[in-house]
């Protein structure tokens, strides 16, 4: 399977599982504790390992004994590290994702400004992106180490994930990506204007096709849209009620990005893209357990429903 480079954010998780969130002044007992290597550079990362691709991270953590563990599972995952920059004075960051009844969570960062990429961290290691069949970019990042990226991603396909920092960032992204990918929140940054429901969903979407992107996938409410060229799809979120939305996201946008690679088309890869969310938030925390039969599975009934 050609090789993924994924630039983004590497951090700690600890999930914490409760039957209530507690009110302001309240306290709740945690009925389960996970820590776990998380972060959306690592969420995704980890779903594109899972799905046969081979994985290169490129990221930020502390010289900390975090960095260390989180890097240790990032190996014992198979994913590479090399190119994870561990920087002194720094805390590996720290993600706390309190979940309690099905579908309700809290998500409280801990994310130094050291724990982002420069563009100096970037070109130090532009050989990886150079080399890549495909490069993966959260917007999360600042906007000059995206735009770096994105400069040193030379032919491999190029998916963005989040919103831009800024205006020139934004004409970066959409002049090198081929996906761009947004969900509610980050739609209006991507787009310049805020899409209401479906309908407005899918004209925002077209309208950033022609802007350069070959395939763009929205947010909308309980649904996602995924655009390309003379075609759409309205996708529901699949599977059971959700029992932590985290890290639905970055599922989505590894399997999108290992479909089109792979040399799906649009739609065969948008429905990929939503059985591997809903394959996530059926338990807590953002890692992925993905199992590509049962996707395919799930893509062949919800497909042919």
């Amino acid at each position: 399977m050609p090789g993924v480079v994924v630039v983004g954010q590497v951090a700690r998780d600890l999930v914490l599982v409760v039957d209530r969130v507690p009110e302001e002044g309240g306290s709740a007992d945690v009925r389960e504790r996970r820590e776990l290597l998380g972060g959306k550079g690592a969420n995704q990362a980890v779903a594109c390992r899972r799905l046969g691709a081979a994985v290169e991270l490129l990221g930020v953590v502390g010289a900390d004994r975090a960095g260390e563990d989180v890097l240790a599972q990032a190996a014992a995952d198979g994913i590479g590290v090399a190119g994870v920059l561990r920087r002194e004075g720094v805390p590996t960051a720290l993600l706390v994702d309190v979940v309690g009844p099905p579908g309700v969570r809290r998500l409280l960062e801990d994310v130094a400004p050291g724990a982002l990429l420069t563009p100096e961290d970037v070109r130090a290691r532009a050989g990886l992106l150079r080399d890549a069949d495909a490069v993966l970019v959260q917007l999360q990042q600042p906007g000059p180490a995206v735009v770096e990226a994105l400069a040193a991603a030379g032919g491999a396909l190029v998916v963005a994930d989040g919103a831009p920092a800024d205006a020139r960032t934004r004409r970066r992204v959409l002049d090198a990506a081929d996906a761009v990918r947004a969900d509610g929140s980050e739609a209006e940054a991507l787009v310049g204007w805020a899409p209401r429901g479906v309908p407005e969903t899918v004209r925002a979407a077209q309208e950033l096709l022609e802007e350069g992107p070959r395939v763009v996938a929205l947010a909308a409410g309980e649904t996602d849209v995924v655009a390309w060229a003379g075609g759409h799809v309205v996708l529901p979120h699949l599977g059971e009620e959700p029992v932590d939305p985290t890290g639905a996201g970055d599922a989505f946008v590894a399997a999108l990005a290992v479909a089109l690679l792979r040399g799906e088309d649009p739609a065969t890869a948008a429905w990929w893209a939503a059985a591997a969310a809903a394959q996530v938030v059926g338990t807590p925390g953002g890692r992925p357990h993905l199992d590509p039969d049962r996707l395919r599975e799930t893509v062949r009934r919800h497909r042919g429903a």
